[in-house]
């Protein structure tokens, strides 16, 4: 196939995906999904209304029933199909994330793709142990087991900086219990969820079973998480945003999951390996161009090493090729927009009244200047109080600080509002287990920083949120745990009716 990904007839009946097939949106107002690297509209689409919300929670209301009572077998059963299906069109997914979002195509399609399938596949091997606490009898007199239960329609919402691993991340845990959903993604970013979606139907999962709305936040998504139909929503996006939903599914008394902000730590101490320490740090500052909740974002190094880490950093993000996203040998992407691009440039900008700004700090020119490009960034001197260090700046931009003693590391590492992840580097392995349990993240790598697997979970803490995607962790969001017990001496009148009919004789 070409490798600008043409998806105008693939989604001629647009760009909603309710009950088994495409629809346009309600709404008055239409999106472009525009190419980042060039700036041209590449797909447009009319965008989902409340109405349309409404028919796909009615859509997944009705499918529930009959997915929510299928055996553990046949949910596996047919997301090993869907793992199947996905696996098929595991290029065209590629392409069009690349597309819609500016992605090197080696990261598409060595990451994002092989990562949702692999999600897929696990969770349709989870799914047939949805387990409970073994039954037994704790009262002496009854049987007691529990029982996990889908919870019902699940609204869901997504973010545009991994749209196909963050729809597999929301979707399959969900259906793998026994759920029904509505997915709505960012309207930056709809290509792959919708595409994951018809591969779903492909794979045989009823109509309903998993549904797609493409709007915006105000329009769709508030509905979504405030529509009494629904009974729990999970949302990954930033704080701000996040604090937003909770206040509207308090109102509806609904189950809330919260992948939020994150501002990673990346702790330096003096016997680490500096060439893997410099290594892992650009990496996993500019994976996916630095739009990564788990990204490096804050090297602390303690001071021996820190002059030869800054100079190692500096000279190995000078490598880093930007480029077309399509040319295999590309390691940078654009951001996903020129605004999102601006807004990182206004960080770096702001931060040089108060910091050195070592490499990097501008968009390139020539061919790539129509695109929404930014060159690899490494910032040093900022105060701890500043708004690079504090804030998610969600660019390919690294900030190094110094540190003295291990407390001090570990201090600052914990000094911002987030949780999310952070990984400590170190030969010492008593070193590196105290930072295990002292840095406050739902993560913490050690001498490495941002692989994931399917069978461990992924979440935060503190301002990054709450509740877990992935592994079989994932299902304590996604279902609800019931107790149900059993009187095994069938008395009539059981010893503590005594405390309504007193000393009465029968």
């Amino acid at each position: 196939m070409d490798q600008r990904f043409d998806v105008t007839e693939r989604f001629a009946d647009g760009a909603q995906y309710i009950a088994g097939r495409l629809r346009e949106g309600g709404s008055e107002g239409t999106h472009a999904v525009v190419d980042p690297a060039t700036g041209e509209q590449v797909f447009g689409y009319r965008l989902a209304g409340a109405a349309d919300v409404d028919t796909a929670v009615a859509a997944a209301g009705a499918a529930f029933p009959e997915w929510a009572g299928a055996t553990p077998g046949e949910r596996s059963d047919a997301m090993h199909r869907f793992a199947a299906a996905l696996t098929e069109r595991a290029d065209d997914l590629a392409h069009a994330e690349s597309l819609q979002c500016g992605k090197p195509i080696k990261l598409s399609t060595e990451f994002d793709v092989p990562g949702s399938i692999d999600n897929t596949a696990f969770f349709a091997g989870a799914a047939r142990h949805l387990e409970g606490k073994a039954a037994a009898e704790y009262s002496g007199d009854h049987t007691s087991y529990i029982r996990r239960e889908p919870i019902g329609v699940i609204g869901s919402i997504a973010p545009w900086n991994y749209p196909l691993q963050m729809a597999a991340w929301k979707v399959l845990p969900a259906i793998a219990a026994g759920n029904t959903i509505v997915l709505k993604p960012a309207e930056l970013t709809p290509l792959t969820s919708l595409m994951f979606a018809q591969a779903a139907t492909e794979a045989g999962l009823p109509d309903g079973v998993v549904n797609v709305v493409s709007g915006t936040g105000r329009e769709a998504g508030e509905r979504l998480v405030a529509h009494p139909g629904v009974a729990m929503t999970s949302f990954t996006g930033s704080t701000a945003v996040g604090k937003r939903v909770a206040e509207l599914a308090t109102a509806t008394v609904k189950r809330i999951h919260l992948e939020l902000g994150g501002k990673a730590p990346f702790v330096v101490f003096d016997d680490a390996d500096l060439e893997a320490a410099a290594h892992g740090a650009v990496a996993g500052a500019l994976i996916n161009s630095g739009q990564d909740c788990t990204a490096a974002t804050r090297a602390y190094v303690q001071r021996p090493l820190y002059d030869a880490f800054v100079a190692a950093v500096a000279d190995l993000m000078e490598t880093v090729r930007l480029g077309d996203p399509f040319d295999p040998h590309t390691d940078l992407g654009p951001l996903i927009s020129h605004a999102q691009r601006d807004r990182v440039a206004g960080f770096v900008e702001r931060a040089r009244g108060y910091a050195t700004v070592v490499t990097g700090g501008e968009a390139p020119g020539g061919d790539l200047a129509k695109g929404a490009y930014y060159r690899p960034t490494l910032i040093t001197g900022a105060p701890q109080d500043s708004e690079v260090v504090q804030s998610e700046i969600f660019g390919p931009v690294l900030v190094v600080l110094p540190f003295d003693g291990d407390d001090e590391g570990i201090a600052l590492a914990n000094d911002t509002p987030y949780g999310l992840a952070a990984s400590a580097w170190s030969r010492d392995v008593y070193r590196t287990g105290r930072a295990s349990r002292e840095i406050r993240a739902g993560c913490v790598w050690i001498n490495d920083h941002i692989p994931i697997i399917s069978e461990m979970p992924h979440g935060g803490v503190r301002a990054s949120g709450f509740g877990k995607d992935m592994s079989a962790y994932s299902f304590d969001e996604y279902t609800q745990v019931k107790h149900v017990m059993f009187d095994n001496t069938a008395v009539v009148r059981k010893d503590w009716h005594r405390t309504v009919f007193g000393d009465r004789q029968t």
